[in-house]
């Protein structure tokens, strides 16, 4: 049988008002009288029920967080910074993998609001019309991370998606590069497709360099594609000198893609990445990629959504991180 809230009290021979102000931490209980109910609960082996408490304070100070993959290292670092944030503010987390389905996506936010969560932080590929309806709906918070809402209307944490493209982009036009393939993610992807193709796209016309269809791959983030683009781009007739990958993984298939084949990285071809996971130190050569501070993305998306929990005043509910470039051996200097 569970020890009770009443069994305690009857142990220490005090009220159960007692007991709940001793676990609650209230200050207005007599030095003695604490030390006897903190000895009730450590012979009895108490457990305070949360799920009672939360009904009773109308908190659970639990945090339901959805990922796209747990068990994708570039998705561990955003968990890592949440739950950091998360400890310090004395918040418990719930953890769910969405595999970037979209009716799992919609059936865990119900899940997680079910269980009573007091706020969500949500990372997906694509926000559709009923996941912002879902948010819309939703009686807690709810922050992006990540990830965009193109109306703006949902709190996000992120960092300029195309702004990043382009500027790893021009370190490549820059050299004299006029030849650049990009391995891009999704086009209906808003982050990894669409906004970082735009950065590309924008970055050749300021160069005065024509767009061509053929340099641009589609992908869906892993390894493989990388491998099977660099297939397609070093058996074009005209072959990019530096390509550019939506995302680290990718690039290391790039990377050894060109490999197999017998070319040189960078002496072929420079390769620019994008996230820096810690996949971009495991490769030969090291990689040159776009650094999105995931940790840092997680961490300010788990403090924003504590400010949106405590009701405490905002300057934005949209923020943009800096980021930077990490250049390392798959680029020349």
């Amino acid at each position: 049988m569970n020890t009770t809230i009443y069994d305690v009290a009857r142990e220490a021979g005090v009220s159960m008002a007692t007991v709940s102000r001793v676990v609650n931490g209230n200050p207005n209980v007599k030095p003695t009288t604490r030390k006897k109910v903190l000895e009730a609960i450590e012979r009895l082996g108490y457990r305070p029920n949360a799920v009672a408490r939360g009904l009773a304070s109308k908190k659970t100070t639990t945090v339901g967080v959805i990922i796209p993959d747990i068990s994708n290292i570039f998705f561990a670092e955003l968990a890592r910074g949440i739950e950091d944030i998360a400890t310090m503010y004395k918040y418990n987390i719930i953890l769910c993998n969405s595999d970037q389905n979209e009716d799992k996506e919609i059936h865990l936010i119900n899940t997680l609001l079910e269980k009573q969560v007091d706020g969500i932080v949500f990372m997906g590929s694509q926000i559709t019309e009923e996941h912002v309806e879902q948010f819309k709906r939703s009686p807690v918070p709810v922050v992006l991370a990540a990830t965009l809402d193109t109306d703006k209307e949902i709190p996000s944490v992120n960092i300029d998606y195309k702004q990043a493209a382009y500027d790893a982009i021009q370190s490549l036009t820059e050299k004299g590069h006029q030849k650049i393939g990009m391995l891009s993610g999704s086009l209906d992807d808003p982050v990894n497709g669409f906004q970082k193709f735009a950065g590309y796209r924008s970055a050749l016309e300021d160069a005065n360099i024509e767009f061509d269809e053929e340099l641009v791959v589609l992908g869906d983030y892993t390894y493989d594609s990388g491998i099977e683009a660099m297939e397609k781009f070093v058996n074009l007739a005209d072959k990019p000198t530096a390509i550019f990958a939506a995302n680290d993984e990718m690039a290391l298939g790039v990377i050894h893609g060109a490999q197999d084949r017998g070319f040189q990285i960078p002496e072929d071809f420079e390769v620019i990445g994008f996230d820096n996971t810690r996949l971009a130190t495991m490769v030969r050569p090291t990689l040159t990629t776009v650094v999105q501070p995931m940790y840092d993305i997680g961490a300010v998306s788990m403090r924003l959504l504590t400010k949106y929990m405590n009701k405490e005043e905002l300057d934005d509910h949209i923020v943009v991180l800096p980021h930077r470039i990490e250049f390392r051996s798959s680029t020349k200097s």
